[in-house]
């Protein structure tokens, strides 16, 4: 029997909190503790070693970016990391997603996608929200940028490797990967763990975030680059 999913809370606002906590209780996940500001959830964390944090970017004295930071350096056993924002905190998720978070929610999520992307991302099997994701790295993903870029040498990847990643990059599910390339699912998922054993990488939210800063695939056109994989 698998334990019950812990999560903590991580929002300056009461309503937010509460209405989180209601949603995620209903479908049997525990809340284990709840952070008014970035400094909180820090502790929060360290002291009931929950398997995902929701965590709100803009809170007093310590914002949900550093406070993120802090979580994923801190332990050697940590939680999975979801942002929550609004579209005009664009900037600040994407750098949140560098520092290794493992996808965001907007505020207004519906009860029953909150719930299944807590689940998912605890997995590290899938990407939130791929096609929002994936236009906030084309934006932000930019040389000589402020944001804490993962830097990733691809050349230990093969030719096969290299066409999943851009692919991925592009927001397809592993389903959607299967069906392009012509391969059964399980092959999807066991090229796409291997490509993320392979560049030391949390989750497939990284692997977008690598493509893209090492021009793998272009932030413009979408194009995967060709010149690895078109190698012997």
């Amino acid at each position: 029997m698998t334990e019950p999913l812990r999560v903590l809370l991580a929002d300056d606002q009461t309503l937010v909190r509460t209405g989180f906590r209601l949603i995620l209780g209903a479908d049997g996940i525990d809340v284990v503790a709840e952070a008014t500001n970035g400094a909180e959830a820090v502790e929060a964390v360290r002291r009931t070693r929950p398997d995902v944090v929701l965590m709100d970017v803009r809170m007093p004295e310590m914002d949900g970016l550093e406070a993120t930071r802090r979580i994923l350096t801190g332990t050697s056993d940590k939680p999975r990391v979801i942002i929550l924002t609004t579209f005009d905190l664009d900037r600040y998720v994407y750098a949140a997603l560098s520092a290794g978070a493992s996808g965001f929610l907007l505020k207004d999520v519906t009860p029953e996608h909150l719930t299944a992307a807590v689940r998912t991302v605890r997995t590290g099997d899938a990407l939130l929200a791929p096609a929002i994701t994936r236009r906030l790295v084309q934006r932000f993903t930019q040389r000589g940028s402020d944001t804490a870029a993962l830097h990733r040498d691809l050349a230990s990847l093969t030719p096969r490797e290299l066409e999943v990643l851009g692919l991925l990059a592009r927001g397809l599910s592993n389903a959607e990967l299967a069906a392009r390339l012509h391969l059964a699912e399980t092959t999807v998922k066991t090229h796409v763990a291997r490509i993320l054993a392979k560049l030391g990488l949390r989750d497939r939210v990284q692997a977008v975030i690598v493509a893209y800063e090492t021009g793998l695939v272009s932030a413009g056109a979408h194009e995967v680059a060709r010149q690895s994989a078109e190698q012997p």
